[in-house]
């Protein structure tokens, strides 16, 4: 009956998700057009409602660890999960990701990614796709943020393990940008697939900054070792062995 319980607050928290975003998304799309700082508003509102529903109708609370990003920088974050990015969004002043270029026609999604200059991957061009970056940060097209990048490419579910793509480590020597490690849990309560929402602390954790430097691989070892331990030591915190 618990569980009965949990999934039907599970299944009216993602209802009201969606409509929020329906909500705050479109609604702010004029704004948008007008000034594209209102991206950045839209999106830290519409996450932190996320953040707030999540916390009172299925238990699911978050918390923020370690110094937020400020200035231009590179992120490169564990991906567990869609609270993840939400997280993220929620406290990076000026965010931007490379995400899937499939995204660019979803609905209020396509339109966000393309006002905060976030930049759209074929993943079967990753290569090509990372050099257009480097060449645009280079050029100055691409504004000041914090650029989100998953070194493990896609979704990895709490406690599995997936090699983490060379892409990170070109794009930290290409741009000789800092790096910043950001390790979760957040897998251990909203899983990949499914309705089900877990009560608990989702945790995301931003790490001492890599300085630009190092050889790709001394960096690639570097940052790997730093999200994965963390991330370890997360997950066990919410009562996961990682492996288990």
């Amino acid at each position: 009956m618990k569980n009965a319980i949990q999934w039907v607050r599970s299944l009216l928290f993602i209802i009201q998700m969606y409509v929020a975003l329906a909500v705050i998304g479109f609604g702010m799309v004029p704004m948008v057009w007008l000034n594209k700082k209102y991206a950045f508003v839209a999106i830290h509102a519409y996450c932190n409602w996320v953040r707030w529903t999540a916390s009172w109708m299925v238990g699911l609370k978050s918390e923020i660890r370690g110094e937020v990003p400020q200035g231009e920088v590179l992120v490169a974050a564990k991906h567990q999960s869609f609270f993840d990015i939400l997280l993220l969004a929620s406290v990076l002043p000026r965010l931007k990701f490379i995400y899937k270029k499939q995204l660019k026609w979803a609905p209020v999604i396509g339109i966000y990614a393309k006002y905060t200059n976030s930049v759209p991957v074929d993943r079967g061009k990753r290569g090509a796709a990372i050099k257009k970056m480097v060449a645009e940060v280079r050029d100055g097209r691409v504004e000041p943020g914090q650029l989100v990048i998953f070194p493990q490419g896609t979704r990895v579910a709490a406690g599995a393990k997936k090699p983490y793509k060379v892409g990170t480590g070109v794009l930290y020597k290409e741009t000789g940008q800092s790096v910043v490690p950001a390790a979760t849990n957040v897998g251990v309560f909203w899983k990949r697939h499914g309705i089900m929402r877990h009560p608990g602390l989702a945790v995301l954790e931003f790490l001492p900054a890599i300085e630009p430097g190092k050889e790709i691989g001394e960096f690639m070892e570097r940052v790997e070792a730093d999200i994965e331990t963390t991330s370890d030591r997360l997950m066990q915190e919410a009562g996961l062995t990682p492996d288990s």
